[in-house]
């Protein structure tokens, strides 16, 4: 129980109206997007940087942890509370501090919108390039705390790639200050880079200056259909070793082909179409063109069936109804979608997709796969049941044999998603002792008492 002490000094700082423990509102903010429940103590609206150091400050004098949360739709358990903690939510504060089109830079406060970044940039002729799929609704500070991508990931980077600099509190309530406006950066050691993706456990970020690109004048899709995984994961290779740099790079499987099928969202793929390549190229207006033709030669060879272009904004959003059908036609197959974002190196694509399909039918489990095959990062769905505790039991192990079957092909547990409370039994699998104790170091030095997030990213 949460010390009337505590939550006196809270409302004292923030405002009563910023103070929540009434129960409808903790069972709100008791989950993200895993099944997992845990009731928060209390859940507070922090609006400043102030504030958000003030709330450290008094929860290292009660011992309270605390659990960071933006919009709650990660699929890890990273906004989780951990029990006994307070729900420290980031949605109010949303300025836009600074735009500067002439630096190419934009100022944001951890609760602003990640598409209502690209959108005002887009108003000065450049683009946020991070484009995660939850992008109308996730908030930026999520996406730094778990370095999230996209599918632009394979030719701009992801997150971690377009912050110049953090403001941020330590545990101990301390302010931080790291990097700089500038693109290049050389003074000190990158805490910017370490704090990208540390999922709130080394710092609770305030404020973040992001660096802008120019945006393309143009976009242009090929969908390419072939009639099986090998043929689709060898054209990944093609493509990824010539010149042009496609802007989106995915893949869908044969089962994810099945459950389209079976949704009805599968009209004008022909007939044996058994994997799925979507192909994006940017730029000039006068050069699309030809790189979608340079795309087209990389896709061409053993096992395609088809290959669609196009260049208007109503050819595009046909050619990818296909794909954009397979989040609602999966949950035809079980309700339960257990999402591991695995990534191998784009060499050992094929190995891994065959792989896939071994420990489905080995396990008994539906396994449905796609994601951003240019950087070689596949989401794996276990389709389960969770009131049947027997394919549950299965699920289990074919999701641990997936996690050694990636780390034996060189790969990591994540490629954008993060660790969170879910995968860290497996973190100790990929890391050596030294390095994780390294970390655990690095994790006492910023957050003494161990206050921030705990439970999450790093194993016990």
């Amino acid at each position: 129980m949460l010390a009337s002490a505590a939550l006196g000094e809270f409302a004292a700082l923030l405002g009563a109206e910023r103070v929540f423990t009434d129960p409808d509102t903790l069972a709100l903010y008791a989950s993200d997007e895993t099944p997992r429940v845990c009731r928060p103590e209390a859940v507070l609206f922090p609006v400043s940087h102030e504030q958000v150091a003030g709330i450290v400050a008094i929860a290292n004098v009660h011992r309270l942890p605390l659990t960071a949360r933006a919009a709650g739709s990660g699929n890890v358990g990273g906004a989780l509370p951990a029990p006994g903690s307070v729900v420290v939510s980031f949605e109010c504060m949303r300025r836009i501090v600074e735009f500067d089109p002439d630096d190419r830079l934009v100022v944001v406060e951890p609760g602003v919108v990640t598409d209502d970044i690209d959108a005002l940039a887009a108003t000065a002729g450049l683009m946020y390039a991070p484009d995660p799929g939850s992008g109308a609704y996730c908030r930026i500070g999520g996406n730094l705390a778990m370095n999230a991508a996209g599918p632009r990931c394979v030719k701009y980077g992801a997150t971690r790639d377009h912050v110049l600099g953090l403001r941020a509190v330590l545990g101990d309530g301390r302010e931080i200050r790291s990097g700089s406006r500038t693109s290049k950066y050389a003074t000190g050691y990158d805490l910017t880079r370490l704090l990208v993706g540390s999922e709130g456990t080394l710092a609770f970020i305030t404020e973040a200056t992001l660096k802008l690109v120019p945006a393309p004048q143009t976009v242009a899709t090929l969908r390419v259909c072939y009639a099986g995984n090998q043929a689709a994961c060898d054209a990944v290779l093609r493509v990824m070793r010539q010149p042009v740099v496609p802007c989106a790079l995915e893949f869908m499987d044969r089962r994810s082909i099945d459950a389209i099928r079976d949704y009805g969202g599968a009209e004008g793929l022909p007939s044996g179409t058994e994997a799925v390549l979507m192909v994006e190229a940017d730029g000039d207006t006068d050069d699309v063109p030809r790189f979608i033709a340079a795309l087209e030669r990389a896709l061409r060879g053993d096992g395609l069936l088809e290959i669609q272009s196009g260049f208007s904004a109503a050819d595009i959003k046909r050619l990818w109804t296909a794909r954009k059908s397979l989040s609602h036609a999966v949950k035809k197959i079980a309700p339960l979608k257990i999402n591991e974002d695995v990534v191998v190196p784009v060499s050992r694509l094929a190995e891994l997709v065959d792989a896939i399909d071994a420990l489905g039918r080995e396990h008994g489990v539906p396994l449905v796969s796609f994601g951003h095959a240019g950087n070689g990062n596949l989401h794996v769905n276990l389709m389960v049941h969770a009131d049947d505790a027997e394919e549950m039991g299965r699920a289990r192990a074919c999701r641990r044999a997936l996690v050694e079957t990636v780390l034996r092909l060189g790969g990591s547990l994540s490629g954008e998603h993060g660790i969170g409370s879910e995968k860290r039994s497996f973190v100790s699998l990929e890391l050596e002792p030294d390095t994780l104790d390294l970390m655990r170091r690095l994790k006492m030095l910023f957050d003494p008492l161990g206050i921030l997030n705990p439970g999450k990213k790093l194993p016990d």
